[in-house]
């Protein structure tokens, strides 16, 4: 609990702080100054998913991405399993902008034979002279496909026993071109958990950020510490809070993400609160994310770029 008090003060901190530093400065620059515009401040992350949970970022209106995730097994499984190349997982979605507020998405992850819808509402966004941070919501259900287990004579299992919800709040700042951080308020409904002596509900708090590096690289960071069932077992084995490191890349239509993470599943009921595999037991996964994105709907006043063809 201690630990998840520090977060929250430390990033409370950093963002009070950096927003009332704006704001003074602003002051003594503007003082008898006609009143600035409150430009909306963009591109706070590079991509929707900052690494395997989501970033505030929207698809634009009329925008489809195509997505696919790919995790490898355990870097430590050695030579044998080609260090975890033999024994990989993927989620492959489309995602698409319905607004320039609302989106959706569909995926199917290998893990688990598992389906996955998911709806993010932006409700706030950062001002340059205003607002001082990004929020918005995201919502996702998920159903586990995997055939029923055998069962005791008379006993009956049930479709909804498949069933998992989660719900975010995501809250971010861009402090400058180059440093971006985010905070995500999270809880994760399990309608079916290994015993009775653990909560159908997990609460976490998600904290991710992103340093660029030079114009079209950048470095990812994303940690999820749970604070409650935080010695919840899935399948019998113990879980631990799910840590990753990554790297964005952007080229053109593509944003490709590398990372290193200890958890191997996709979902967010997954990757939060059923991570199996420990960082300081060296279970490590190697991992990428591939997007790439088409207009499927043109805005208005979409023009076509006049110049050479290179078709």
């Amino acid at each position: 609990m201690r630990k998840i008090i520090l977060l929250s003060f430390l990033f409370s901190g950093v963002f009070t702080l950096a927003h009332a530093q704006s704001d003074s400065l602003m002051d003594m620059l503007n003082e008898g100054a006609a009143p600035m515009k409150k430009d909306a401040v963009s591109a706070t992350f590079k991509a929707t998913r900052i690494i395997n949970g989501s970033s505030v970022e929207n698809l634009g209106a009329g925008t489809l991405d195509f997505r696919i995730s790919h995790r490898f097994g355990q870097l430590n499984q050695g030579a044998q399993n080609f260090f975890g190349l033999d024994n990989a997982t993927t989620r492959i979605g489309l995602d698409y902008g319905i607004t320039k507020w609302l989106m959706i998405g569909l995926g199917h992850s290998v893990l688990n034979k598992e389906d996955d819808g998911f709806a993010k509402i932006k409700l706030l966004r950062q001002q340059k002279y205003g607002m001082p941070f990004t929020m918005s919501y995201a919502g996702s259900v998920s159903i586990q496909t995997t055939p029923a287990p055998q069962l005791p004579a008379g006993d009956k299992w049930l479709f909804t026993n498949n069933l998992y919800y989660t719900h975010q709040v995501l809250i971010a700042r861009k402090f400058s071109d180059r440093i971006s951080l985010q905070l995500m308020p999270t809880v994760v409904h399990y309608n079916l958990v290994d015993s009775t002596k653990f909560s159908n509900n997990t609460f976490a708090i998600g904290a991710g950020g992103r340093i660029k590096v030079s114009k079209r690289i950048a470095v990812t960071g994303e940690y999820y510490y749970r604070i409650t069932n935080a010695n919840m077992q899935y399948n019998g084995q113990p879980t631990y809070n799910a840590v990753s490191i990554g790297v964005d890349i952007e080229t053109g239509g593509h944003v490709f993400q590398l990372m290193v993470t200890n958890s191997q599943g996709l979902s967010d009921r997954s990757f939060i609160g059923q991570t199996t595999d420990s960082w300081t037991k060296g279970a490590l996964h190697f991992g990428f994310n591939i997007s790439r994105v088409f207009t499927v709907v043109k805005p208005k006043g979409f023009k076509k770029p006049v110049g050479k063809s290179w078709e």
